[in-house]
This record gives structure tokens, sequence and C-alpha cells, in this order.
């Protein structure tokens, strides 16, 4: 990445107008976009957490095809919706006509009806994270809506009700776990299933006035809603009988942003596609299933956002991506014309990379201090060493990029930090 003077930075979604103007993403064309290598490196942290999390709540990962037989959304009764509302991209061959998925409940209960054939083989729990595609008639937000997209999409299969509810409750902790990792508060509030059906959902919502939602929040309790809810006919038995809630007057409005859904499906999709196991009388039984995603590269957009710092000359200059995100830790800047720094410098970063901490060394010529810090935050790297004339032997003075804040430190103790 070169030095970039960033200009007319985009108000409503300061952080990726910097990323594009800095090239760290590359726009294709509406909703299309490509990663540089930190933002990649973040989006990979992201799903680490997310395959981490899930695998110590006993999930099983799988990845499934996203090219998929225009068949199997047939027998859904899904495929004429989606091709008629045009969100759906497909490609007609002599070999038959193919869509890009969408969604995958379809290709994850045909994977999900080969495996789970009798009642001894559930629960379980299936996820993958893969890119799904919507021709969205209106992209928004640069990753934050896009038509093509990661994410991560799980799918739990019980022998009834109380199994499935189980499983969703286990879901529902694991997305709670997976935002606090990323550095990320998000509310999960009363939701409508929409057309996704089912009986019972919740979306995980980020407080942002980048949001497109607005929901109903009772600050006392933390509990929220949709406002969308309150157009069910029997909204407050609902709410009473699936949520508790029994008054909604303290409640105010509040701007979201949606990074993650759960649904509670039952078995609508296992009537639709002839989902079935035998249970232990022999008899052929339909699964109760759930439903469970994460837009993965709209979390990574909400993240940079969150994260972005301002100087109060200009604004919106950078980030300061959190210590548990991101791909290098500190970022070490030696005045270049002096060999003392510059062979203090090495060692810095020769010692940490050798104790397994990824930093940077920006060891360019022609390039004055100052342009190299504002690259440093550009890229977000948490912290940052400059080594200068006035620097004294074996004294790192190590800067805080979100808050400023400077402390002197030895290499060992340096070490033990990031450690």
């Amino acid at each position: 990445m070169g030095t970039v003077k960033l200009n007319n930075i985009d108000e409503m979604y300061p952080g990726q107008s910097i990323l594009l103007q800095t090239g760290q993403l590359v726009q294709y064309g509406a909703g299309l976009f490509g990663y540089n290598t930190v933002p990649l490196l973040v989006r990979r942290k992201v799903e680490q957490i997310i395959v981490e999390t899930l695998n110590k709540y006993g999930c099983i990962e799988v990845l499934l095809p996203t090219l998929q037989p225009d068949t199997i959304w047939k027998n859904s009764g899904r495929y004429d919706n989606y091709v008629d509302n045009g969100t759906m991209l497909i490609t007609e061959s002599n070999k038959g006509t193919f869509c890009l998925a969408p969604t995958g409940e379809e290709a994850m209960l045909e994977f999900a009806r080969e495996k789970l054939k009798s009642y001894k083989n559930l629960p379980v729990t299936y996820y993958q994270i893969g890119e799904k595609f919507r021709n969205e008639i209106r992209t928004r937000g640069y990753l934050l809506r896009g038509k093509a997209f990661p994410m991560l999409d799980a799918y739990s299969f019980d022998i009834d009700e109380q199994g499935m509810i189980k499983s969703y409750e286990n879901l529902r902790a694991a997305f709670l776990e997976i935002f606090e990792k990323i550095g990320m508060k998000v509310i999960p509030i009363v939701a409508n299933n929409g057309d996704m059906g089912g009986k019972k959902s919740e979306e995980f919502m980020l407080i942002s006035e980048q949001g497109e939602d607005k929901i109903l929040y009772d600050e006392t309790t933390g509990i929220g809603l949709n406002t969308e809810v309150l157009e069910k006919e029997n909204y407050e038995e609902y709410l009473k009988e699936e949520y508790g809630i029994e008054d909604i007057s303290n409640f105010k409005e509040i701007r979201t942003m949606e990074l993650g859904h759960i649904f509670q499906l039952g078995t609508r999709y296992s009537e639709m596609m002839n989902g079935k196991y035998t249970d232990k009388d022999g008899k052929e039984a339909l699964y109760y299933m759930g439903c469970y995603g994460i837009g993965v590269s709209r979390t990574v957009a909400a993240l940079y956002e969150q994260c972005l710092i301002n100087d109060p000359k200009w604004g919106p200059c950078g980030f300061s991506l959190p210590e548990t995100i991101a791909p290098y830790k500190v970022q070490i800047i030696p005045k270049m014309d002096n060999e003392e720094k510059v062979e203090m410098a090495n060692k810095i970063y020769e010692t940490l990379q050798s104790e397994g901490i990824n930093s940077i060394l920006d060891d360019r010529e022609n390039l004055n201090i100052g342009a190299k810090i504002k690259d440093c935050k550009v890229l977000g790297t948490p912290y940052l060493i400059v080594l200068g004339d006035k620097t004294e032997e074996e004294t790192i003075e190590l800067e805080n990029t979100k808050t400023g804040e400077k402390e002197s430190i030895t290499l060992e103790g340096l070490i033990r930090k990031f450690k």
C-alpha cells in the first residue's frame, strides 16, 4: 500500500470509504468487492473465532456447493418466489438450470437427509462459512449489503420441539460469545420470522446510526424488539408467551445494524422437502430444525466503522483494530538515516517475529515519519513504535493508536505485553 491522501470521505460510511481510498478494498461493481491483505486477514480472524466457538459448542463444520441445481429449490417451493422477485441469480446451460445460492436451507437439508436417517443420529448442528449471492436491487453501505458476501449459516436437526429449543439456546449462547470475542456488543432482540417461517426468532443487533433498522429497546433490562413484531395481530400475547415481555412502555426507539439472526423453524422445511428420520418405534418422523446466520463481511464492515479514529483537524483518519482481531499488533518506524535506530528496529522486529507476534517494520526510504504514522493508522495497527534521534538506547516508546497514550517499555516487557 502506498501513501494516499484521503479526500471526500463518505460521511455515512467513513470507515469503508477509507478502505476503498487506500486500496484495502477494491470495488468491481455495485455490491462486489475484493479484499487486500489486512482486511482479508481481519475477515479470516472473524471466521476463525466463529469456527473455534461453534466447535466448542458441539457443532460440526461442513461445506456445501454454492452453485446448485434448480431442482432442490423447486422441491422446497421457493424457486419461483426467489426468481420472480429477482433475488436469486440463475444460469441456464445444456446440462440444466443452476442457481447461485442466496441461502442454505435447501442444500443443508439435502445434505442432512443422507446422514441423519435414524433418531440415533440426532441431535446434530451443521454449519458452514461460504459465499452467498443475492441480486440486491438496492446495494447499500458497501460491504454492509452486497450482492456477494461470506456468511456463516448453521442448521440444527432434532427429534422434537424440546430438542429444537435446546439447540436454539445453545447457538444463542455461542453467538453472544462470538461477538464478545470479536469485540462487538450486540443486543439479541425479538424479531419477525418473515419469509423464513417458523415460530420464534431473534436478531443480533449492534447499536449504530449506520443501521437500517429501528428497534425498541429497554436500557434497564437490556431487552429489545424489532418494531415489525408489533404488526402481528396478537403481538402482546406473542411477546408474553415466547419472550416473557409483558410491558413495553419503557422501550425507546434506537437505530441498529443487524449482524446475525437465529430462527426456530420447526418442521416447515422438513415438510416441504420430505426431511424425515426413523424414530424409536420404527416410524418416519419429521426433523425439527433451527437456522442460524452471521453476516461475516457485514461484521467486518461494522467492526471497521466501530474502530475509527479521528484527527482533531481532519476528522476520520484511520482505525485502531482490537488486539484480538488485528493481524499485526505493532508497527515499527525507525528514522531511516540513523543507522543505530534502523539496527534497533530490526532487532525488535526479528525478536517479535520469533515470538510469534506479528508486526510491521516500515523501512521504506524517502518517506518521512509523519507519513508513515498516517499509514499505520490507515492499516488499523493498534500500537506504534517510533525510533527517532531522541530515542534512548534500549528504550522503546509504545503508543496506543486509539488513545494516543504512550509508555516506555523494554523489549522483554513488550513481548510479555503482547503474549
